[in-house]
């Protein structure tokens, strides 16, 4: 734990709780919250053919959709529990590592 509080710049173990807490409910909500969005744009399993490859394309698109939907609320969840500028350097991180960092010119 001490190594992971270092390499996040945590100073003590409730920063770290909260931290972990707001990974764990942004998975979960942003696939809640991405729902009605995936249906609105017509993304259901059963429109995909029965073959393997239909499976495949419908759990990429779906993970590509959710992926900005994640993001968001990753940052909103760490304002709401006092967290905003861990995360928001988190984000910018991530963010980069995936070839985004465009959007983080200074």
């Amino acid at each position: 734990m001490q190594r992971l509080k270092e390499r996040w710049g945590v100073q003590n173990n409730f920063q770290l709780v909260v931290i972990f807490f707001v990974f764990a409910i942004t998975g979960s909500s942003s696939v809640y919250v991405a729902k009605p969005f995936l249906n609105l744009i017509g993304l259901q399993k059963e429109y995909f053919p029965d073959a393997w490859w239909g499976s495949l394309i419908y759990w990429t698109l779906r993970i590509l959709l959710i992926f900005p939907f994640y993001q968001i609320l990753l940052v909103a969840y760490g304002w709401l529990f006092g967290q905003f500028k861990f995360f928001w350097n988190f984000e910018k991180k991530m963010l980069k590592r995936v070839g985004l960092g465009f959007f983080f010119n200074n």
